[in-house]
């Protein structure tokens, strides 16, 4: 690997910037940790490192952004679009000097894929591959990635998990020569992020333990191959308009604690390009709404503190007054959960909610939903995703349902009452910022039937 110097060709609207990205085979192969450690270890050196993730994950970037100390932006080309990540990645290279990408899934999995993402704006991929229980079979896989489709590039080979130098030294035989071996990592259970941690990453004492592991992971590094800058590449600029200022003099309140804590910083970025001041809020430890315009509760883990929410009667009867006025809600995953009447958490414990839509909740363990799908909302069309763990049922009529991206069934329900705008999709708010300023100052009203309908 080389290094140089990121600059800007102002005449071409080319911005250069060393970049690499993190991708595998499957998931659990350690990309998080070793992006992580790989962003920590240049920062450290003096360096401005932006981390983008691929893909609508909440929880990841989380960590990249403690391990980086800058903002991590979510990229995917179906959900955001190319020119918002062309407009992203020109941004990241004019004021950083490196950038990391970090994939999901397995490198070809999906449709966007993280090779997709790589190969629309040459960047080369580093493969992070879980070596235990193989040697020159890890070989074997990594050159049949690479060999998959031409118009991606593999930069070399990190193998993770490696027990011993002579592990090491048999894939590195194995590859011979025909990709570089950029870093074998040894077994450190002490440098590795255990996947319990994602949900509780916002705790102090977690975020303490989080920079242990992350200096750990600068020696587990050990200034090895993939510890040198990568080259540079080009990225060109995307003329994307300044959004209208849609919603000046609107006041969002946002509940951001740890039970909502899902946002997509693009989404507050744009709100406050469109002239919103926002007021962040704590369903689980304000006694009251701030004074806002409106509302917007995002998802997280509602169903791990439902109790506490349950008993901050106040900030319930609040919420309640606010509806009533029929003022602008927004309510996502865990936020649509909090709206309902009652919510059983995995204990099987029911608590009253706020009840500004009709029906409940429940966990339901490990079965869920996730995937893509675009909102049908009556403002338009806003990319969103699923990803839950929960069911509603006895809930009013939908006014719509979320188109599957990749299937015809139809997508999760979208509930409007009054004011209230609720659904189990994350949306993501630069896909579409005429219909979300509406969401957030005169939503469309719909008529529909109130019946009730079975569990969704």
């Amino acid at each position: 690997m080389t290094s140089k110097t990121p600059h800007s060709d102002q005449a071409n609207a080319i911005a250069y910037c060393p970049a690499l990205f993190l991708a595998a085979p499957a998931s659990g192969q350690g990309k998080t940790t070793i992006t992580a450690a790989l962003a920590r270890y240049h920062r450290d050196l003096g360096r401005k490192v932006r981390v983008f993730k691929m893909g609508p994950d909440y929880l990841d970037p989380q960590i990249l952004e403690q391990a980086s100390g800058q903002p991590v932006t979510q990229l995917d080309l179906w959900m955001a679009g190319p020119e918002y990540c062309r407009h992203q990645f020109y941004l990241a290279a004019q004021q950083s000097d490196l950038i990391l990408v970090e994939g999901a899934m397995g490198v070809f999995d999906g449709e966007p894929s993280s090779a997709d993402l790589a190969a629309t704006f040459n960047i080369p991929i580093a493969l992070v591959i879980d070596v235990k229980g193989m040697a020159q079979t890890a070989a074997a896989v990594a050159l049949g990635l690479a060999s998959f489709r031409d118009d991606v590039e593999f930069c070399g080979l990190i193998a993770n998990n490696c027990g011993t130098q002579r592990h090491a030294q048999l894939i590195d035989d194995a590859l011979a020569g025909r990709m570089p071996l950029l870093a074998n990592l040894a077994r450190d259970p002490e440098v590795s992020l255990p996947e319990r941690h994602l949900g509780l990453v916002q705790a102090h004492e977690v975020r303490e333990e989080l920079e242990h592991r992350f200096n750990l992971g600068k020696a587990w590094l050990g200034g090895q191959a993939i510890c040198d800058l990568p080259k540079p590449v080009a990225f060109t600029s995307q003329d994307i308009a300044a959004p209208q200022k849609l919603l000046q003099g609107t006041t969002i309140g946002i509940a951001r604690d740890a039970a909502f804590s899902f946002i997509y910083s693009a989404n507050t970025r744009l709100l406050e390009a469109m002239g919103a001041k926002l007021s962040y809020f704590s369903p689980l430890n304000d006694q009251h709404l701030p004074d806002v315009d409106a509302l917007w509760f995002a998802g997280g883990y509602p169903e791990l503190h439902a109790k506490k929410l349950a008993g901050n009667s106040s900030m319930l009867k609040d919420i309640r007054r606010f509806n009533a006025l029929q003022k602008p809600i927004l309510a996502e995953c865990g936020g649509f959960l909090y709206c309902l009447e009652k919510l059983t958490d995995l204990d099987d414990t029911t608590y009253p909610m706020v009840g500004i839509l009709a029906g409940q909740g429940a966990m339901r363990g490990k079965r869920g939903c996730q995937g893509m799908q675009a909102a049908m909302l009556p403002e338009g069309e806003v990319r969103a995703h699923a990803h839950h763990r929960s069911r509603s049922q006895n809930t009013p009529a939908p006014i719509a349902h979320g188109q599957r991206q990749r299937h015809p069934a139809p997508g999760e329900a979208i509930y409007r009452q009054q004011g209230l705008t609720a659904s189990y999709l994350h949306l993501f708010f630069p896909s579409n910022p005429q219909a979300v300023a509406q969401l957030f100052t005169k939503p469309l009203q719909t008529t529909h039937s109130s019946a009730a309908i079975g569990s969704i």
